[in-house]
């Protein structure tokens, strides 16, 4: 019998390729069904939206100009005279902030489903890196634009930098390129977001995806503990990858709506002899840390409020990351209902603090 066109256009890509190995795979993956199921999502979801970042973030790197007398008189050209301007600078910056936010779901619905016990420590590892980079995203595109909001709030986190014990005034001069925020700190922070940043998100996603693919789904102790017979399952593909595609869609018609009713208004251009304007606030995922840092007493012992705040927070993140190994009386720590309750006060304590900070 003649081959089809498909099975021809198949055999030859395989003849040169080897993809057959991954179409068993594909075929033989399952997803397990269960009450949790759908956190299972949250990180193809956070996926989407860096795509769509990348490939927003592509369109307005062809009209922006980075420099003080540049910057921000290319952000008005974008937005006034380049046709869709506006809707691609608006799906960026939206995308942006939904991004961390789906970053940070997935990352606690990891914690509470268990799924970074052994022999998954790396991939939770490799995953909150990742929250970290998209963080560091945020606070180096903020910038970009040269406008009055984006300038001072620069020089608030910059100056925080500075609380960094022993090493922080020399890495507040790197990351400012000087010891003022000035077209040197744009280049640099243009520099980080579009190469360096990215060069390390690749890798490290690419690691954290193998990870993945390699380990399979993370079964819920719930699910596990099933008879054989009752456990349900789903095909990744097509069924999984499917409803992920319609998520994806789902979170697409969001996001276009959020940049067509609520445009992010560019403001003011940035002026360093300018007062400071009033009340100005970081990114939301950088509020709680902000106001921590300003209800710390200036003194705590013999260490300057700051950079106790600062050492409070990466000492903190560390832990947070080390959980997976933590072992207590020879069981790992994940084994402990504890780990419930820390993720429920750190979220808490995360929406509290930001709210604090709105209001």
């Amino acid at each position: 019998m003649k081959p089809t066109l498909k099975q021809s256009m198949f055999r030859w890509l395989d003849d040169r390729l080897d993809i057959q190995p991954l179409v068993d795979m594909m075929d033989h993956k399952k997803v397990p069904i269960h009450s949790h199921t759908v956190w299972y999502y949250m990180g193809g979801v956070t996926l989407f939206l860096f795509m769509v970042q990348v490939f927003t973030g592509i369109l307005l790197l062809m009209y922006y100009r980075p420099g003080e007398e540049s910057a921000f008189e290319s952000m008005q050209f974008i937005l006034t005279e380049v046709k869709f301007g506006w809707l691609f600078r608006n799906v960026h910056a939206w995308s942006a902030n939904l991004m961390v936010l789906f970053a940070f779901i997935h990352m606690f619905s990891v914690v509470f489903t268990r799924a970074f016990t052994t022999p998954r420590e790396l991939t939770w590892v490799s995953g909150f890196i990742l929250l970290l980079l998209a963080m560091f995203f945020g606070f180096s595109g903020y910038l970009l634009p040269w406008n009055e909001l984006a300038f001072f709030a620069t020089k608030v986190g910059t100056d925080i930098v500075g609380a960094v014990p022993l090493v922080g005034e020399q890495l507040k001069v790197i990351i400012r390129g000087g010891e003022d925020v000035t077209g040197a700190t744009l280049s640099r922070f243009f520099g980080l977001h579009v190469a360096i940043l990215p060069a390390i998100t690749f890798l490290i996603l690419s690691f954290h995806l193998l990870l993945v693919q390699r380990q399979g789904i993370s079964e819920p102790r719930h699910f596990k503990a099933l008879a054989e017979e009752k456990k349900r399952y789903m095909s990744f593909f097509p069924d999984f990858v499917l409803r992920d595609a319609l998520l994806w869609l789902i979170i697409n018609i969001i996001v276009l709506s959020l940049a067509v009713f609520y445009p992010w208004e560019l403001g003011l251009k940035a002026d360093a002899l300018a007062s400071a304007p009033m009340g100005i606030k970081p990114e939301w995922y950088f509020m709680f840390m902000f106001q921590t840092l300003k209800v710390i007493p200036p003194h705590v012992w013999f260490i300057e409020g700051e950079t106790f705040g600062i050492l409070l927070f990466g000492g903190a993140a560390l832990l947070w990351m080390a959980v997976p190994f933590a072992r207590f009386r020879g069981k790992q720590i994940v084994d402990s209902k504890w780990i419930t309750i820390l993720g429920i006060f750190t979220i808490t304590y995360m929406v509290v603090l930001t709210i604090t900070g709105y209001l």
